[in-house]
């Protein structure tokens, strides 16, 4: 179907206003308040606009079976990240060096097996199954929509008061969007992406995507 060229400023204009637009005014008011209802929020919904649209492929919301067809690449990078990660945190920031895992193990294994349902799989469904089906008239169907998935996705994390947390969020934003393109399947995204946030919590950087750090981090993003 052809989009004339004022559909394609609509919906560029509502991408933005939604994403950042959106991200900065409840960054400003709800700060250091858990997300996950306003995420689940807006994942329902975007479940029903999804259901409703006729060109959507109803069968990327699942598709398991891509995950056996990605396994190899899947592993490979998120062994080589979880290298990285675990050395760059016992380098510079030794004692936080699997903290949560140490510290509070019960808390540890209820973010393993909660954050993939109640986190994970709905911004799954925003930032990849919506986003891509969304704004395929601004962006196509190639690197240009994966870009902006993983700005969008990227973007959203100042809600956690850290750049740290914007840029990293950024690069997995990339790594799950150019997966969901490669095999339109929101399950094998979602898995890359519990992979890599369970990574993050086990290493010792989950005080930079845990809302109730927020507050304080404030002073990192007004650099005083």
């Amino acid at each position: 179907m052809r989009i004339g060229s004022r559909r394609r400023v609509y919906l560029a204009a509502e991408y933005a206003g939604l994403f950042f637009g959106g991200t900065t005014l409840y960054n400003a008011v709800g700060r250091g308040r858990s997300p996950i209802p306003v995420l689940l929020a807006l994942a329902a919904g975007a479940t029903v606009y999804l259901r409703r649209s006729s060109g959507f492929d109803r069968d990327a919301l699942w598709r398991s079976a891509a995950v056996r067809e990605q396994a190899r690449p899947m592993a490979a990078l998120a062994g080589a990240s979880a290298l990285a990660l675990t050395t760059a945190v016992a380098v510079r920031r030794r004692e936080d060096l699997f903290d949560l895992p140490r510290s509070n193990p019960a808390i540890w294994l209820a973010v393993m097996v909660l954050y993939p349902a109640l986190s994970v799989y709905p911004q799954e469904l925003i930032f990849r199954s919506f986003l891509f089906h969304r704004y395929a008239p601004v962006f196509g169907e190639g690197r240009a929509m994966v870009a902006a998935s993983a700005a969008a996705f990227g973007y959203v994390h100042i809600v956690f008061g850290s750049w740290f947390s914007v840029a990293a969020s950024g690069v997995g934003g990339w790594i799950f969007a150019d997966r969901y393109a490669k095999t339109q399947s929101l399950f094998t995204a979602s898995v890359e992406h519990s992979v890599y946030g369970i990574m993050v919590f086990t290493v010792g950087l989950g005080r930079y995507f845990y809302h109730g750090a927020a507050p304080a981090a404030r002073v990192q993003l007004n650099g005083r």
